[in-house]
């Protein structure tokens, strides 16, 4: 759900489950991190190269295109398990109850649907790239420097695996919730009010001192 959010836990299957996926996201999201954080350095070389020395960094452009996978891909998972991704929730803010859990079924199980076909098709594009007959491995390459494409196309459908796997135990906790009319169902994100948000940052900051 768009703004924040927080899920649930319990001594459930599927709450175990979804803990075990978590350290994967935020692995995936770290990977991301480093990637926007890595280009950060990579432009503060090549302009320093450009302005004081007239050499700006070969291939950078280059670079950019390769990370872009990690920077744009890799974390989905993790905000979609905390309900952090942008969406449009207009109507679906306004619902409560089973209501509430059909909807967001139905709409985590059209994403999931989508998800299955973006990873099959990426992974083809990963397939026809990558061939270990030619040199590194690779059919293409960047058009600068040449750095080979399908580490950057192998991201996609590995991120889109981990995104499928999450929107299975979501639909799989909807869909619990539907059936036995939970109001807090474990595994799924639940929108939080202004007073429940500013009690658990409080709580987190006890926890620090």
């Amino acid at each position: 759900m768009a703004g924040s959010g927080a899920v649930l836990e319990d001594s459930s299957l599927l709450s175990r489950l979804d803990r075990m996926l978590l350290p994967i996201e935020k692995f995936c999201a770290l990977l991301s991190g480093l990637a926007i954080f890595s280009l950060m350095f990579l432009a503060v070389y090549s302009v320093t190269g450009r302005k004081f020395f007239a050499s700006p960094m070969a291939g950078y452009v280059d670079y950019i295109e390769a990370a872009m996978p990690l920077i744009a891909i890799m974390g989905v998972s993790y905000v979609q398990r905390d309900g952090t991704h942008i969406r449009m929730d207009m109507l679906v803010g306004a619902l409560r109850g089973r209501a509430l859990w059909f909807f967001e079924l139905v709409s985590v199980l059209l994403m999931l649907a989508l998800i299955i076909f973006l990873t099959w098709g990426a992974w083809a594009h990963f397939d026809r790239s990558f061939d270990c007959a030619r040199p590194l491995c690779s059919r293409d390459s960047s058009i600068d420097i040449g750095i080979p494409i399908w580490p950057s196309k192998l991201v996609v459908p590995i991120a889109f695996s981990v995104l499928a796997l999450r929107l299975i135990l979501q639909a799989w906790g909807y869909a619990r919730a539907l059936v036995l009319g939970l109001e807090n169902p474990v595994a799924v994100p639940l929108t939080l009010s202004a007073a429940e948000q500013a009690r658990i940052e409080a709580e987190s900051m006890e926890g620090a001192d």
